[in-house]
Order: structure tokens, then C-alpha cells, then sequence
């Protein structure tokens, strides 16, 4: 038995007990930039010495972060996080690029391993070319912004039959199989989202501006060409996301639209409206895999356990540790996500669980973002684990779909299961339209940086439009329909980190065929991705998880014909 307590590595270069102050910083920062490097090893050292300062002020950042999301409301906690994004990171900032360019020019680097080190050198290289000294103060100022829409969603509640819900413990009732109850939870949530449209639109349009000097500053024409570099989108360009939008439109939304067609005929309706599109099609009351936060860990564990034992160790050294927090709550962060701890090489997940379907689907996703946090824990460097979102969404989405095989500890209903997967199958279908209509939506915004609040509103219905607008009939909700973008964190606070999801929705599916065809070796194969965290280039990390690193119209269509023959299987 595997011992369950999490024990960080020992320190070897800096002092185990290190404060994060700037006084403390500064002369271990000062000792990098003057150290004398006179061959290779050396150079490997300084790089493994650099890697531990990193590691562990990512995690100092971390738990500032995580705690904040936790509570919203607390002052004091909110202040934390804002000393190290004010204080800390803008001084680290140019000490940064000293070192960037310190690596870049010892004339040992040609020594090092070419191939252990490309993907390194590549974002290095990238990082120097970006960096310019009066983006300090914007980047810096970003990131306290942004993260007020934590605040301003976390505050947002509603009142139903006069008990105060979440909007997430809210929104359990656009299941509800009387659709007076769904019509009257989506009109207040919706109405509570429109309170603060002009609040989020202010935040937006001082974003937009930041984000848009910060390109500028750079050499940039705007903030998405600044933005692809500084992602490291080094295997596709914004013509192939046109491409892919055009993919999704021509092939997933057809389906999409015939799934709506069934769903109005199935629920007896002229017309389906927004508040239709969550109920169960079979007139059966919403599926309920578990009854509290404490029962959706346990039976995660057990699910991932099923699937192999180091998967499910890792959820449980988690729960063994108090890595988790996934209960719905007033003044919590919205939203769901897993954190890396950098140096104690595991994560903590945070979510907002009122019981659904629809949060057993959000433990898994973050659950093979978990694993893949562990299982890429002991690499050399804390670079080598920095991982594109092409590659971090392939592992959760990838298990989202793989863990199905063992979702009867949550169901034990043979008919319940069918339900499960048949929903889930479509989710997979129905992510794809609404991330072409994101990712497109962030393209129209950043190149157009002198739009209103009132042009966004209408670029975003005219994107919408073509994918279907969620197959539901808006007629006299045009402010709800024209405000939907809002309700997206990651257009606040992680700009164009949006199109990873349908890439690697794309790619899951393909390593759910290969699990389908063959459970063991699938499943060796993604995990032996998982295992080069980012020292490979993405089109080789896919490679290793035995599948292609394409998003073309016919892949898409391969894939989406795939998933309708599973879908039909299920009956």
C-alpha cells in the first residue's frame, strides 16, 4: 500500500523555509544572474537551481490563488493574492528576462541535449522576443483586473421559492421536468446575469484597452497576433482556427440540429426555448450519480480505481491531503479547475458541485488533469511541466470519455448508465459549436480593439447565429442571447485559451476509439503521453498517445460519424 501523505522534496538550493518577500528574493535572483557557468553541467545545475527558486513561487502563488476562488469575500485573502501579483511578479519580471537572456548566451547551450531541451529552448527564445519592460505595469495591472470578475460572479445569487441558491445550485432546475420551474429558474438567473451586464462590460473595456497597449508595446498590430505567439502556438495559425470554426459549422451543427428537432417532438413543444434544453428527453426526473460532495470524491476514486490503481491512488492521496473543494457555496469563485502544486508535485481541485451530472463529468475532466499533474511530477525542470492547453485539455478531456467504461459506481441502473454516457456523448458533440463560437468571438474582439460594448453584443449574435445559437428559439430574450459571452470566464481572465478545447476534444475522441478497440493499450498510450509533460512538441506528444494532432474538416467529420455510431449503439 502506497503511503497516502504528500512529502516535498528537499530544497537544495534555496532555504527550506523560504518568505516571500521581495528582500528574501532578490539576492537568490542576484546569485543566478552573476553565477559564473563554465561548462555544461554547470549550466544544467544553474537550470535545475533556477527550476526550484520557480517551483516553489508558483506554488506560494498557487495557494494565494486557490484560497482566494475559495472565498471571494475575504478582504484579507484577496489582498494576499494581489501583494504577489503587485509586489512580487513585476519585480521577478525583468530578473526573468536577465536570465532568459544569460541561457541564451552561454556557448554551452549548444552542448546540451538537443533533443531533452528543444521544447525549452523554443519558448525561451520566444519569451525573449515578447518581452519588453513597459508591459511590466500592464501585465501586472491585468491581472489584478481580471480578476475582479471572480468577485462579481461569486456574489451573484438567486432567490426560488424563497430559498437563496448559487447560480450553480440554481441551474439544478433547468432539469426539472416541469417546465414552468425551468422557465422560472432560467428567467432568474438570466435576470440576475443582466444586473451586472454593465458592470462586466466596463471590466471588459479596460481589459480590451490593456490587452490591446500590451500588443501594441510588443510589435504587434493587435493583442491575438501578440496573443498566439505568447501562447507558443507553434503548430497552427488563425487561418487554421477559421478553418476549424468552418469545420464544425458544416459538420457538427447539422447533427446538433437534427438532436434539437428529436428533443421539441420528444418534449410535445412548438418551439424549444433556452430553458428547454437541459430537461431529460425521456420525461425521466435529472440523473443523480451522488449525493454530496464527500460521495462524488469517493466514487471518483472508486471509477478511477477501476481503471487502473495509479489513477485512482492519485485521487486518493488528494483526499488523504485536503486537495479538494467542490462544493457549491455564497462568495466561492465560479467555475471548476485543477491546480499544479509545483513543487509538492501534486494538485488541488476546486469546483462547484450542486449534485448534477453535469459535476461527475467536471470530477473526471479535472481528474485526468490530476493524474497528469502526478504523473509528469518528477520531470527535470518546472519548465518541462508548463504545458499547452492543446496538450492539458487532451488529458482531461481524454478521460472524461475513457472513465465512462466505469461510471456504474455511480449509476447502478443499467438504464441510468445508457442516459449518462448518451448525455455525455452529446456534450462532446455540443462543446464544439460553442468553442468555434468563443474562440472566433475573442478573433472578432481583439481585431477590432476600437468596438463598443453595443458592437460586441452584435458581433456576438452574428457569430452565434451560423452555429445554431444553442438550437433554441430566443424570440423576445435577444438581451439574454446577446449577453451569453459573459457567463465565460476564460474571455475575463485567460484570453484566447479557448480553441485548446475543441483541438483536444477532437483528439479524446480519438483516444477514446483507440480505449474502445483496445482498453489496455489505449490506455498505456495516454498515459505514456501524459508522462512527457511538454518535452516533445504537441504533434509528437499526440503521436505518443497513439492518435493525430488535426483538426481538418475530415477528421472532424471521421470523428463526429464515430461518436453518432456510438450514440446509436445506446439506443
Amino acid at each position: 500500500m502506497e503511503n497516502l501523505t504528500i512529502t516535498k522534496k528537499q530544497r537544495t538550493y534555496i532555504p527550506q523555509d523560504l518568505p516571500v518577500k521581495w528582500e528574501k528574493l532578490e539576492p537568490i535572483l542576484n546569485e543566478l544572474v552573476a553565477r559564473p557557468i563554465n561548462s555544461v553541467q554547470e549550466l544544467e545545475k544553474w537550470l535545475k537551481d533556477k527550476s526550484e527558486l520557480e517551483a516553489a513561487l508558483e506554488e506560494d502563488f498557487a495557494w494565494r490563488y486557490i484560497r482566494m476562488t475559495c472565498d471571494t469575500t475575504n478582504e484579507e485573502l484577496v489582498q494576499k493574492f494581489q501583494y504577489f501579483a503587485t509586489e512580487i511578479e513585476p519585480k521577478i519580471a525583468p530578473v526573468s528576462n536577465e536570465l532568459n537572456k544569460k541561457f541564451m548566451e552561454s556557448p554551452f547551450v549548444d552542448e546540451l541535449d538537443q533533443d531533452k531541451y528543444f521544447v525549452y529552448i523554443r519558448a525561451v527564445k520566444k519569451a525573449l522576443e515578447l518581452f519588453r519592460e513597459e508591459n511590466i505595469p500592464l501585465l501586472t495591472q491585468i491581472q489584478v483586473e481580471q480578476q475582479k470578475y471572480q468577485a462579481i460572479s461569486g456574489s451573484m445569487s438567486v432567490t426560488l421559492n424563497g430559498k437563496e441558491y448559487t447560480l450553480e445550485q440554481a441551474s439544478v432546475f433547468l432539469k426539472d421536468t416541469d417546465r414552468s420551474v425551468r422557465q422560472q429558474a432560467w428567467e432568474a438567473i438570466t435576470a440576475r446575469r443582466l444586473q451586472d451586464k454593465e458592470k462586466l462590460d466596463e471590466l471588459f473595456d479596460g481589459l480590451l484597452k490593456l490587452r490591446h497597449q500590451v500588443a501594441l508595446n510588443a510589435g504587434f498590430e493587435n493583442f491575438r497576433d501578440y496573443m498566439f505567439q505568447s501562447l507558443g502556438r507553434f503548430d497552427y495559425t488563425p487561418h487554421d482556427c477559421y478553418k476549424f470554426h468552418e469545420a464544425i459549422e458544416r459538420e457538427i451543427v447539422p447533427i446538433l440540429q437534427k438532436q434539437a428537432e428529436k428533443r421539441k417532438e420528444a418534449l410535445g413543444l412548438d418551439v424549444l426555448k433556452p430553458w428547454d434544453m437541459d430537461v431529460d428527453i425521456s420525461g425521466k426526473p435529472a440523473l443523480k450519480p451522488f449525493q454530496n460532495g464527500q460521495e462524488l470524491i469517493e466514487k471518483s476514486i472508486a471509477c478511477f480505481q477501476g481503471l487502473d490503481p495509479y489513477i485512482g491512488q492519485r485521487l486518493e492521496i488528494m483526499k488523504a491531503n485536503g486537495l479538494f473543494d467542490v462544493e457549491s457555496r455564497m462568495g466561492k469563485a465560479p467555475g471548476g479547475y485543477n491546480y499544479p502544486l509545483a513543487e509538492t508535485g501534486a494538485p488541488f481541485i476546486f469546483m462547484n458541485s450542486a449534485n448534477t451530472f453535469r459535476d461527475l463529468t467536471t470530477m473526471v475532466h479535472e481528474g485526468g488533469h490530476a493524474v497528469h499533474t502526478f504523473i509528469s511530477a518528477d520531470l527535470e525542470l518546472n519548465d518541462f511541466k508548463h504545458l499547452p492547453s492543446e496538450v492539458a485539455e487532451l488529458a482531461s478531456m481524454s478521460m472524461e470519455l475513457i472513465s465512462m467504461d466505469k461510471w456504474d459506481v455511480f449509476f447502478d441502473n443499467e438504464e441510468d448508465l445508457k442516459r449518462a454516457k448518451r448525455d455525455q456523448l452529446r456534450d462532446v458533440l455540443k462543446t464544439l459549436p460553442w468553442v468555434a463560437v468563443v474562440d472566433q468571438f475573442q478573433h472578432w474582439i481583439y481585431t477590432n480593439p476600437e468596438h463598443t460594448a453595443d458592437d460586441r453584443t452584435t458581433a456576438w449574435k452574428e457569430i452565434f447565429e451560423p452555429f445554431g445559437e444553442n438550437f433554441a428559439d430566443w424570440t423576445g430574450l435577444e438581451d439574454a442571447l446577446g449577453n451569453l459571452w459573459q457567463k465565460q470566464l476564460h474571455i475575463f481572465e485567460v484570453p484566447f485559451y479557448y480553441i485548446e478545447y475543441g483541438i483536444a476534444q477532437l483528439g479524446a475522441i480519438a483516444v477514446w476509439k483507440n480505449y474502445k478497440e483496445n482498453p489496455e493499450e489505449g490506455l498505456r498510450k495516454y498515459l505514456e503521453a501524459l508522462k512527457l509533460g511538454y518535452t516533445k512538441t504537441i504533434k509528437e506528444i499526440y503521436e505518443t498517445a497513439g492518435i493525430e494532432f488535426n483538426f481538418s474538416a475530415d477528421y472532424v467529420h471521421e470523428l463526429a460519424k464515430f461518436v453518432k455510431g456510438e450514440l446509436k449503439k445506446m439506443g
